[in-house]
């Protein structure tokens, strides 16, 4: 595994309160971490829930799900249901530059945290992006939502599987994923415009529209086409071919992204005739012909060693990938050439994948255990010793997770 490298990174500097649990919220932090920014994470009595989404746990009693991603972040315990909890938030966020959390809509304002009501007029520069199941109004406005279920409810289901499997859920958590990364987008193009107005927003983003903006090319087809698409398995609506085929030693992906390079595929087979077969000229005919090019390619490669084919064809300029497992991913020699295996203080974890050449990201820290900052962070924040040791007394910064 690669050494993780410390780097001030392009967002250091930048102070970000992060009251955010589970996924999108956390995935997004944790990409501006690994920039620089200052993460300080703000977990109720209870903590993060997915503390608890295990086997497996670590020595200390995280399990893997919180790990992957909550690195680079500071932790403390805060109990917002009491005045005192309010206050402190308020003065952490005296001189923050974003806000994120993703609390039921609505929560924020009966807190007297809203950030119409107070927020934009306490903290005028303040970036304050909110991550809900559906937001705040319309039909499903306010309602909970998670990842499998906006999955099927934007039409990720419907399109994904194949037709004997009926809809399936896709197996990454993509919806929570891709909304940690709209919102990450989000808050960089709120934060550049504050330099110019020297103002900061409301960022209201939701599972919902995440999720459907993902929904490509399907949205597109279906508006072009006037066609509902339907499960295709492993192969592609608009691209032949592009499909999964067994090999000697391995199943491979060959992806035919145009019709030149479909026919240097032929002639690497073997077969160059197939390129200039009417019925694979071009991609239309391809795809018109699906089931009789799948036929061909399949005989083709059933005999060939799925490995060593990939790595030809890949040094000839051709696209095709065989199918490996996670233990073969994070152990394979590019992984570990691109640093996408790193190691931090017995933390193990993908790397950084957005690579600056100057100002390089870095893992400076393994995710926190609960509230482990706490003290820390209020000291920073200008509070005395005998105000942190108070709060604590009185169950308002928490010290020890609430069961």
């Amino acid at each position: 595994m690669a050494d993780a490298t410390s780097s001030g990174g392009a967002l250091a500097g930048l102070k970000v309160i992060d009251c955010t649990r589970v996924l999108g919220g956390p995935y997004c932090t944790q990409l501006l971490g690994d920039h620089g920014a200052d993460i300080v994470k703000i977990e109720p009595p209870q903590g993060d829930e997915v503390r608890d989404w295990g086997p497996p746990f670590d020595d200390g009693g995280d399990a893997s799900y919180f790990l992957g991603v909550n690195r680079n972040k500071r932790s403390l315990g805060l109990d917002l249901s009491t005045d005192k909890g309010k206050e402190v938030l308020l003065r952490l966020l005296d001189g923050a530059d974003v806000l994120i959390e993703n609390y039921k809509p609505g929560s924020m304002e009966r807190w007297g945290l809203g950030y119409g009501a107070v927020l934009r007029e306490r903290f005028p520069k303040l970036v304050h992006c909110r991550i809900s199941g559906f937001g705040e109004d319309g039909p499903y406005g306010g309602f909970p939502g998670y990842d499998g279920i906006i999955q099927a409810m934007v039409g990720h289901f419907s399109v994904n599987g194949a037709p004997d499997s009926g809809p399936t859920r896709l197996g990454l958590a993509m919806v929570d994923i891709g909304t940690g990364l709209f919102a990450c987008n989000a808050i960089m193009m709120a934060l550049y415009e504050r330099q110019k107005s020297g103002i900061g927003q409301y960022i209201d983003m939701t599972l919902y529209d995440c999720g459907l903006a993902l929904m490509h090319p399907h949205v597109a087809n279906y508006y072009l086409s006037g066609k509902v698409p339907k499960q295709t398995g492993n192969q592609h609506p608009n691209i032949s071919p592009y499909d999964l085929f067994p090999t000697r030693t391995v199943d491979v992906f060959v992806a035919g992204g145009n019709d030149r390079a479909f026919q240097r595929l032929c002639k690497e087979l073997g077969k160059p005739e197939l390129g200039d077969d009417p019925r694979f000229r071009s991609n239309g005919d391809r795809l018109t012909n699906r089931d009789e090019l799948r036929a061909e390619l399949e005989v083709l490669l059933a005999d060939v060693d799925g490995n060593e084919l990939t790595d030809r064809l890949l040094a000839a300029g051709l696209p095709i990938g065989p199918v490996r497992n996670t233990e073969e991913v994070m152990t394979h020699p590019h992984t570990i050439h691109r640093e996408m295996a790193v190691e931090k203080d017995g933390y193990r974890s993908w790397g950084i994948p957005i690579k600056f050449r100057r100002t390089p990201g870095s893992i400076k820290s393994r995710p926190p255990r609960f509230a482990e900052h706490g003290r820390e962070i209020l000291a920073e924040h200008g509070f005395s010793p005998e105000e942190i040791a108070g709060l604590a007394a009185e169950g308002v910064m928490v010290e020890k997770r609430r069961k």
